[in-house]
């Protein structure tokens, strides 16, 4: 969501505006603020099949109905693609999955609160429209060709030019759904030490979350399809950023590498301006094809950061992107398991040493095995994910007490945990439950998962 125009903002003139963009990020301690996205399915419950645009059961009625709430549209092109209050949006990825970017907010109660508000008004929404809200990581059901594509211009680009880059960028455009969190850091050397933890760490929160077995109606043979789907999307922009752990890391390194990782558009006048596999570099000169002479401004810089998708990417704040789309309870789970590990630096330095010994190489190993394995992946040292994961949620839980940030009935915030620690102590990822349900009581059917795990 941009609102760019030529001539609105000063030419960036120096690479050092675009590290001081990044930079400026940093914030006291006491400033720091936990940001949590998630993306679910919208499907009609007459037939299961996922809804166009517009239309009786459409997107376009469903944020219709949600304006009742209190919240205010954004157009594009005479259409509504999101929703705007007091910090939160709502806004629609290339499927017409939902997406709540919640607003900066102090704890987790507040977070969980957030959430549990905007399921209650989509739920009521949706009851109106005999449509559902579905939690999981890709679409159980549909092919690619059947799922209709939102009316945003920046969609249409993408969805061009990912297949020349690899053969799964469309699938996670239009069938893919995730959970994310936001999360602040204190200094440059702060941030590298999250940084690397996170990278580090991802590949558990994959196992831990994992939650889609399904394609087309049947098991894919994989627990995480929609991690598996980034490791044959786009080279150029995802992956676990080997350079992060080199002894120069910090604002400026990673600024040097999104500087080449190549350009999608350019937005201008209301209009997306193709600049796809073109070079930032090359705007910083003047010369990008799709606006010669032009220089890029900051709103630019802004855009362009946020087309990065490794398993970790940084614009003013650091978002972890490896979880799968899940159960409400799991949208809680995920900002409690990485504030746990990040937001006190007890918690910060424990879980570090965990890991720390891990190569760049070793890291790589468990990202591209833990799609298809979970919590069956080999770790080093000769142990698996899922003996990692007992130690790091201990760690997590000491970093939520440490908080100390009372709820209405609860002396902190580590009650959002106990799902994860209950994945840990079945020894069973969420797609396993799944597969198990798929092959015994559903009949190998994945139809009764839209009632399942419907929100």
């Amino acid at each position: 969501m941009s609102d760019n125009t030529a001539g609105a903002l000063p030419p960036v003139e120096d690479f050092s505006e675009l590290v001081n963009y990044i930079a400026d990020g940093a914030k006291p301690r006491d400033m720091w603020k936990i940001g949590t996205e998630h993306e679910k399915f919208v499907y009609r419950r007459s037939d299961l099949g996922r809804v166009d645009y517009d239309g009786p059961q459409g997107i376009r009625a469903i944020l219709e109905g949600l304006q009742r709430f209190g919240w205010k549209p954004v157009s594009e092109a005479g259409n509504t693609i999101a929703l705007i209050q007091d910090g939160a949006s709502v806004t629609l990825e290339p499927g017409g999955q939902f997406e709540l970017s919640g607003a900066p907010l102090e704890n987790l109660h507040q977070t969980c609160a957030e959430v549990h508000n905007h399921l209650a008004q989509v739920k009521e929404v949706a009851q109106g429209l005999d449509v559902g809200f579905l939690g999981l990581g890709f679409d159980p059901k549909w092919r690619r060709e059947d799922v209709p594509v939102m009316p945003k211009g920046r969609y249409n680009l993408m969805l061009a030019y990912m297949p020349t880059k690899g053969n799964l960028g469309p699938d996670m455009m239009l069938r893919s759904c995730t959970v994310q969190v936001n999360l602040d850091f204190g200094s440059e050397a702060d941030m590298v030490e999250k940084f690397r933890l996170s990278l580090a760490l991802q590949p558990l929160t994959t196992a831990l979350f994992a939650n889609s077995p399904f394609t087309e109606g049947k098991p894919n043979g994989f627990l995480s399809f929609r991690s598996q789907i980034w490791t044959d999307t786009d080279p150029d922009r995802t992956g676990m950023l080997p350079f992060v752990f080199d002894g120069d890391m910090g604002y400026e390194a990673y600024a040097r590498h999104a500087l080449d990782v190549p350009m999608y558009f350019v937005y201008r006048d209301g209009k997306y301006l193709d600049a796809t596999g073109q070079s930032f570099r090359d705007f910083m000169a003047g010369k990008l094809p799709a606006l010669p002479g032009e220089k890029p401004n900051i709103k630019d810089w802004e855009d362009h950061l946020t087309t990065l998708f490794p398993e970790v990417r940084m614009k003013k704040f650091l978002e972890m992107r490896g979880a799968d789309g899940g159960p409400w309870a799991n949208l809680c789970a995920l900002p409690a398991l990485w504030v746990g590990l990040l937001y006190d630096s007890a918690a910060q330095s424990a879980a570090w040493d965990l890991v720390k010994h891990y190569t760049v190489e070793d890291m790589a190993r468990m990202r591209d095995e833990v799609p298809r394995l979970g919590l069956a992946t080999p770790t080093p040292g000769g142990g698996t994910m899922l003996d990692l994961a007992g130690p790091v949620l201990d760690i997590a839980m000491d970093g939520l007490r440490a908080r100390a940030r009372p709820g209405v009935i609860t002396a902190d915030e580590t009650e959002y945990l106990a799902t994860l620690q209950e994945t840990v102590a079945s020894g069973r990822t969420p797609a396993e439950v799944l597969l198990e349900r798929y092959n015994g009581a559903w009949g190998q059917s994945v139809d009764p998962i839209f009632e399942e795990l419907a929100y």
